[in-house]
């Protein structure tokens, strides 16, 4: 019999729905606790028992332990002070596992303490929807300090995946988390301290597409950055000819505190970069809402390092958005995408001209540094409505300070304010540098308190 397109979706629907209520009667719970004689003794025993859409309840205890998920399931601990995964010598202490396990998604890991590993605290690679919240991720990537604390940038030698979904991580090792080709993922209510760097997503496998980042704590991560979307080279393609990356897009970063990252060596608060290996992209993000202060970068950085200027294909790095976020005390970019002196958002294509266009940077309250906006960028960007209350540039075309032949040929910074009425060049006001910005008209009063400012 024909049904009518509503009647088939909803017949549809209701089978979905009943499959659904069949999974959710057929799941157990297992129990962790050591000594006790109803339960497994170790987390790795419980998941290799456990079915799909099963959960796992994880007593208080230190277990050390390196735990590889393959199956859609939720492991619960009983808090971040009070399960506590110790990776001491291990690689990881969680590895979410769609590489080898194709399809893997549906994983919850919450409220552990996940300390020592070598490498990445959490691990999750070709996955979709895997919630990891209310975790205390701490002290790990013990490989990549140790290269530090000898003064050496060699690799991660003895990391699990090199050359294949783990590329391109010289300074940080893969961080305290990192997600790998992770799709319609959820990163929330976690704290994050004492790793090489805060959080990485990238595209080594697959596309690493909406995913949402919001409300964690990234703090005191002191060889790379808080928070980074970054475009590494595919999966078999550590040296050249690299093939065009899968991409990093269409993320939320939301709502979170990134502060104190990067100070040893050199990250952003929260960064959006392409490492020059390859064609990259990193499109359509957004970084909303956060609290940026202290880093050893920008408190935002989009870089891209290659592009025409060197006859290679452009990044691309279009389409992201920079909004509501409070920015201040971050130190200065280096390099091929140098600014003056610290600044507190960075949108520079260095000397490879790809450009980096439809950029949107509107309602942030910017304060405490040499440079508010740098821009160097033959791309278009669009500034608008921010307090820049640096105090000294508030918007600047690097390419007058930093002698670059790649310059923009315009920046449309009109309607924001300047920290006083009268505008650029006004008593008290931020100026501008250089002539390639539009600013006027500019605005009388502070666009308001931003909500960032108690965040």
């Amino acid at each position: 019999m024909h049904l009518p397109r509503f009647h088939t979706w909803l017949v549809v629907s209701c089978f979905a729905l009943i499959a659904a209520f069949s999974d959710s009667a057929s799941a157990k719970t297992l129990c962790v606790k050591p000594g006790s004689p109803t339960c497994f003794q170790t987390i790795t025993a419980a998941v290799n028992a456990a079915s799909p859409n099963d959960v796992i309840d994880v007593a208080p205890g230190t277990y050390k332990e390196y735990v590889t998920i393959g199956k859609p399931l939720s492991l619960i601990g009983a808090g971040g002070d009070s399960s506590i995964i110790d990776a001491t010598g291990l690689a990881h202490g969680i590895f979410a596992d769609g590489f080898d396990n194709p399809g893997l998604g549906d994983v919850t890991i919450a409220g552990f303490k996940v300390e020592n590993a070598l490498f990445e605290g959490i691990l999750v690679v070709s996955a979709s929807n895997v919630t990891i919240r209310d975790n205390k991720i701490v002290d790990n990537d013990k490989s990549s300090g140790l290269q530090f604390m000898m003064g050496v940038a060699a690799g991660c030698p003895g990391q699990p995946g090199n050359g294949v979904y783990e590329n391109d991580e010289t300074g940080d090792c893969g961080g305290a988390l990192h997600l790998v080709g992770a799709v319609t993922s959820i990163v929330s209510g976690n704290y994050v301290e004492g790793n090489a760097d805060g959080l990485l997503i990238s595209d080594e496998t697959a596309e690493s597409r909406d995913n949402l980042v919001i409300h964690n704590k990234f703090v005191n991560n002191p060889l790379e950055c808080g928070i980074v979307l970054a475009s590494h080279p595919p999966a078999g393609h550590v040296s050249p000819p690299f093939a065009a990356h899968y991409g990093v897009d269409h993320n939320t970063v939301a709502e979170n505190i990134s502060s104190g990252n990067g100070v040893q060596v050199g990250g952003a608060g929260a960064g959006m970069f392409s490492d020059g290996m390859g064609q990259g992209r990193v499109s359509g993000n957004v970084i909303i809402h956060n609290k940026l202060t202290g880093n050893g970068l920008g408190g935002v950085d989009i870089h891209t390092h290659v592009g025409p200027a060197f006859h290679l294909p452009a990044d691309d790095m279009d389409g992201n958005q920079i909004i509501g976020n409070y920015i201040a005390d971050n130190r200065a970019d280096a390099d091929d995408t140098a600014t003056p002196g610290p600044v507190g958002i960075n949108i520079n294509s260095g000397d490879g001209g790809s450009p980096i266009s439809h950029t949107v940077i509107s309602h942030n309250v910017i304060t405490d540094e040499d440079v508010d906006i740098a821009v160097n960028n033959p791309g278009g960007v669009e500034i608008h409505l921010n307090d820049l209350l640096g105090g000294k540039i508030g918007i600047a075309d690097v390419c007058t300070l930093d002698g670059s032949t790649v310059c923009p040929s315009s920046i449309d910074a009109t309607v924001n304010y300047w920290g006083c009425p009268a505008g650029p060049g006004g008593p008290g006001c931020t100026t501008v540098s250089g002539s390639a910005i539009r600013f006027t008209p500019s605005l009388k009063k502070a666009v308001g308190d931003n909500d960032d400012k108690g965040h």
